[in-house]
């Protein structure tokens, strides 16, 4: 029996409405703009107003996807989001967002991978999918990362925005399909991206709070050697499973940590700039929602067309790293 194709039908995103720029960046860290995008090949990020949620963003670009697929809100069999930055520890973002599309009954959960999230996510839809328990999912990245973020501590501020991106998924033409996927997780590199307070293992205190410890903190020499190893390793992988090389592909869409990250993990693999989406320069690093985002304005800007071959490669804290090749519709 030839198993079921499932491929992404409909895309959307949204980020907020504010523009923080570097220039502005630079008087708060007190250093120059030309440093920071030295440092990152950031230019600008999107901020959350104050109240806006990461179920706010995600809702706007869960709706934009469903108009784009054609496919109504009273359609969905399961709501799936990627997120580390939820609106409350519960109920669920996925929950509140099925809610706010006028849903009762319709499987709702958050997936915790962070940058990796949407690559999780799709993974895990496709194979409820797959499967023939549900027809059509929808797989949401939102974040709001600005709202765990140390503003003086330079290593993870100047990367971050906020931001949401989202994809339906369904039943495709064979051949117009995810092909192959690969997943991968290391708890041992936690620590080297970690918001180290604010679960059960150490609650919010007034002392956590003063401390910052509830806030992000990375190890920037450790994750950019761990991104450059598994930027490439994953994205060959699921290649490999595919019977693919990456003289295949006509576009990769990576995590977009920070452009020295995507432009040498670029070089590693013999891939011309031409075949990488790149837009952190305008978005920053909005962990679990720069991949839909990215793939979304791949899209709007024509630069994936029918049959193309495509990767969808992250990574990130956990550490966690994964990658989807799927052939367009």
């Amino acid at each position: 029996m030839e198993k079921i194709a499932v491929g992404i039908v409909g895309t959307g995103m949204c980020v907020p409405e504010k523009i923080l720029t570097n220039a502005e960046l630079a008087g708060i860290l007190n250093v120059s703009e030309e440093w920071i995008e030295t440092m990152s090949g950031i230019r600008q990020r999107h901020i959350a107003a104050p109240g806006q949620s990461a179920s706010d963003l995600g809702l706007v670009a869960a709706q934009r996807a469903l108009d784009r697929a054609g496919v109504a809100a009273s359609e969905l069999d399961l709501i799936i989001v990627a997120t580390v930055t939820p609106d409350t520890q519960f109920p669920s973002t996925a929950c509140l967002i099925g809610q706010r599309l006028g849903l009762v009954g319709t499987p709702a959960f958050d997936l915790t991978a962070v940058c990796s999230g949407f690559v999780y996510g799709v993974t895990v839809a496709e194979q409820f999918i797959r499967s023939g328990l549900y027809r059509t999912v929808l797989v949401v990245g939102c974040e709001v990362v600005s709202s765990v973020t140390n503003w003086a501590d330079r290593d993870t501020c100047l990367l971050i925005g906020d931001g949401a991106g989202a994809v339906v998924l369904r039943q495709v033409p064979t051949g117009y399909r995810i092909l192959s996927a690969t997943l991968g997780a290391d708890g041992s590199g936690g620590k080297y991206m970690m918001v180290p307070a604010g679960g059960s293992r150490e609650p919010s205190t007034a002392e956590v709070l003063e401390q910052k410890r509830n806030k992000m903190q990375m190890n920037g020499s450790e994750v950019f050697k761990f991104a450059m190893k598994k930027l490439p390793e994953a994205t060959e992988q699921a290649l490999a499973l595919a019977g693919l090389g990456v003289g295949d592909l006509k576009l990769i869409i990576p995590h977009q940590a920070n452009r020295r990250i995507i432009e040498s993990a670029a070089r590693w693999m013999d891939l011309p700039l031409e075949k990488v989406m790149i837009n952190v320069e305008r978005y920053g690093n909005t962990s679990a929602a720069t991949i839909p985002i990215a793939l979304h304005e791949a899209l709007e800007t024509g630069r994936i067309e029918s049959g193309d071959l495509i990767a969808l490669t992250g990574f990130g804290g956990g550490l966690t790293w994964g990658s989807l090749i799927i052939r367009w519709l």
